[in-house]
């Protein structure tokens, strides 16, 4: 499951997370959920019979996790979940019992990965330099976010990034 925060903020963002969830889990399968308690049984079921490896990217809300995790969801054995996020509080609040801080990119090593990304090589083509480090910025540092935003820098004259860059 991905961008957790973003599907969230949609009308019944909560419910089409966990509507993802339960397909993704059941290799597909379409199931039609009403409301998040009724998510919230659905998913319970699915996950305590099921080994699983579930991703949470981005979560900022206590709620996001609550709709997934409940406060009772007893998980198959030997299933892994990752959750993403900036807000450590959030995992205190499920009792999440291993958490890895991750560090983001400087500006240097942040240039190296989009220039990999976006030309083949550890540094920006001359007339491409002045927007690949307004993409740094903007990445703040974050690996996955550099490689999203470096596609934009594929295959396009300066001429056209210069129109889609003036402010």
């Amino acid at each position: 499951m991905a961008f957790v925060r973003e599907i969230s903020q949609q009308i019944n963002g909560l419910v089409q997370i966990q509507i993802q969830l339960i397909s993704d889990i059941l290799y597909g399968r379409k199931v039609k959920i009403q409301s998040v308690s009724k998510g919230m049984t659905e998913i319970e079921e699915a996950v305590s019979s099921k080994r699983v490896f579930l991703v949470l990217y981005d979560v900022d809300h206590i709620s996001q996790l609550d709709v997934v995790l409940g406060m009772k969801v007893r998980f198959y054995p030997r299933s892994k979940i990752i959750i993403t996020t900036t807000r450590a509080g959030l995992l205190k609040a499920h009792q999440v019992t291993k958490v890895h801080a991750i560090q983001t990119l400087d500006n240097k090593e942040s240039l190296e990965l989009l220039s990999w990304h976006a030309f083949g090589q550890d540094h920006s083509i001359e007339g491409y330099i002045k927007y690949s480090k307004k993409l740094v910025h903007l990445s703040g540092g974050l690996p996955l976010a550099l490689q999203v935003l470096s596609s934009s820098l594929l295959g396009e004259s300066i001429g056209v990034r210069k129109v889609r860059w003036r402010n």
